[in-house]
């Protein structure tokens, strides 16, 4: 008896333990309820795909069946979707036809997201905005002191979205006093910076693409966003791969996927084949051992290690920037890139073997000593980039003792950083081996 006893502990362990890895189911949750609801009133059919929270991606979508390949994982009807003709068809409508210069598809979208928050109760979309995140972590709300900690380029690009959501928000300002006769609050403070970053955050992390005609009452920016509600619930994957797309033929959005998911699983689409760095910008996540992420070099860090007297060093750098070899420049799992080593290769061309550049552009070897040094300058590239990613790791690591307030944020630059260190000493390795068999 008591064997079986201990064994039976250990079916339900294992079986909690199993529950633990597949999410938690959250269906029973009253936001969840009158969400399903509100998309069954609009023509949306019950699909097997339920909220859950798992322990590694945070709240997504569970099977409750096994999916094969090419099956339809979710279908949402037109009715459910918002979209510039959601916003036209509203009491803002009016508003936007008449105002000139004509405002953006982007504007109008933030403006209505903005105008249903405010009304509360009183919004149709009310049980869609119930679930949507009350904050974003991608890279326009991160503090300055965060910003700081990330790669130079990120860092670069984190500063122009966040100049370019400001420059947004100044510009609409007459638009969105024109609206005043809409509500009792005045205008600045429901319209207010804060306000639309969150609508700004909800379209460029969630929405799907889908195109529409150009119409004169919008600017000439392409009108291709579509809120979807419920299936913006699924997460990303870089491993997983979907077909997506409007059906005309049932005027509905749908997902098919082409890969296999068991029963009880999290189901994953695929936002595109993202680097992290790019991830964290546009959505404000990093996945771990994603294939497609690379530790960019600059090209400060380039010329670091160039004898700043070589005499033909601004010719080198000019056929570099000529030819587009200054960017995109970058180590990732499979070692340094092609691009990189090709402008190693020109930087470290001796006088006497200059006239060779346009061989070297074309991926020729020049000769033994040339191949010898652009390695080695690799590797010490490689070294000095995993040495202050281990610097800046423990900047963060001190900061999140003493500012609990960004701990949230700093772990997201610390996931990015740690992946960033893992493809550097990957790139290590494969560099000590190419200089073995070289030398």
């Amino acid at each position: 008896m008591k064997r079986n006893r201990g064994r039976t502990g250990r079916k339900r362990r294992r079986k909690h333990l199993q529950g633990f890895m597949h999410g938690v189911n959250c269906s029973h949750k009253l936001e969840y309820i009158k969400l399903k609801k509100w998309l069954k009133e609009r023509g949306c059919e019950d699909s097997y795909l339920r909220p859950a929270q798992f322990w590694d991606t945070g709240r997504g979508l569970m099977t409750t069946k096994a999916l094969q390949a090419g099956e339809l994982v979710i279908s949402l009807p037109e009715k459910c979707l918002l979209t510039t003709d959601t916003v036209l068809n509203s009491c803002l409508g009016e508003y936007i036809i008449k105002w000139k210069p004509p405002v953006s598809p982007l504007i109008a979208l933030c403006t209505f997201l903005v105008a249903e928050k405010h009304a509360g109760e009183k919004s149709l979309w009310k049980p869609y905005l119930d679930v949507l995140p009350k904050s974003y972590t991608c890279a326009v709300c991160l503090e300055q002191d965060v910003v700081s900690l990330l790669p130079e380029p990120l860092k670069n690009k984190a500063e122009e979205q966040r100049t370019m959501v400001h420059e947004l928000h100044t510009s609409s300002k007459a638009f969105f006093s024109s609206l005043q006769s809409l509500f009792a609050e005045n205008t600045g403070t429901i319209f207010n910076y804060s306000a639309l970053e969150w609508a700004w955050c909800t379209i460029n992390t969630r929405t799907i693409y889908m195109k529409h005609s150009q119409r004169e009452c919008f600017s000439l920016e392409p009108d291709v966003y579509a809120l979807a509600p419920y299936l913006d619930l699924l997460n990303h994957s870089p491993n997983v791969q979907v077909k997506a797309a409007f059906n005309e033929q049932t005027r509905s959005y749908e997902i098919r996927t082409n890969s296999q998911c068991k029963k009880y699983e999290e189901v994953f689409i695929c936002y595109g084949p993202h680097d992290n760095q790019r991830l964290l910008l546009e959505y404000g996540f990093v996945t771990t051992d994603n294939p497609h992420s690379t530790v960019y070099v600059s090209s400060d860090t380039l010329l670091k290690y160039f004898p700043p007297l070589d005499k033909q060093r601004d010719a080198k750098l000019s056929i570099l920037k000529d030819h587009d070899f200054l960017q995109n420049l970058t180590f990732g799992w499979d070692g340094p890139s092609w691009r990189l080593l090709t402008a190693l290769k020109l930087l470290s061309l001796g006088a006497d073997e200059f006239t060779c550049w346009r061989r070297v552009l074309l991926g020729d070897v020049i000769s033994a000593r040339n191949e010898q040094q652009a390695l080695n300058i690799t590797a010490k590239i490689c070294r000095f980039l995993a040495e202050e990613t281990q610097r800046v790791l423990l900047q963060i690591s001190q900061l999140k003792r003493d500012k609990e307030n960004l701990k949230k944020h700093l772990s997201l630059v610390e996931a990015l950083r740690l992946e960033d260190l893992k493809i550097l000493q990957k790139s290590a390795e494969i560099l000590c081996n190419l200089n073995a068999t070289t030398t």
